[in-house]
């Protein structure tokens, strides 16, 4: 399939052969990022370097619907897995037991952070919403 480019940002149609080319909200690393439905749960894969995380795929849909019930600018507040996180900020939301999943996005235990970090660009890149994309301190909303 043939890549398409938007900004400093190409991609593909989000599959494993075809992934989506993406940059961290500070623009300053590149990563892959794609679905798998073949996985159980349905997953949505991200490869920075040799690293290869997993979140539910069902987190783009819901990260989505608490952006869009928020209402306004949501901090990204991206942290590593049993890292503390500020309340209120997507990564705090993709960790509660009060989520729609109970807790937890990530699937690989160990690498179940960084939810902000990857999650967000994808509902960039699918048009779902807007993010900044300043050296620190990023935030995002739904359109």
């Amino acid at each position: 399939m043939s890549k398409k480019k938007t900004g400093a940002v190409t991609y593909g149609d989000g599959t494993k052969d075809d992934p989506w080319l993406l940059k961290t909200p500070s623009l300053s690393s590149n990563y892959n990022a794609w679905r798998d439905a073949t996985l159980d749960p349905p997953a949505l894969v991200v490869r920075v370097g040799t690293t290869v995380l997993s979140y539910r795929a069902r987190c783009i849909e819901d990260v989505h619907a608490m952006l869009k019930q928020r209402g306004d600018w949501v901090a990204l507040g991206n942290a590593d897995e049993g890292k503390p996180v500020q309340d209120g900020t997507v990564e705090a939301w993709a960790r509660d037991p009060q989520n729609p999943v109970g807790g937890y996005y990530g699937l690989r235990k160990g690498y179940r952070g960084r939810f902000a970090n990857y999650v967000c660009p994808v509902l960039e890149l699918l048009g779902l919403a807007e993010l900044e994309h300043n050296a620190r301190n990023n935030r995002i909303r739904a359109i």
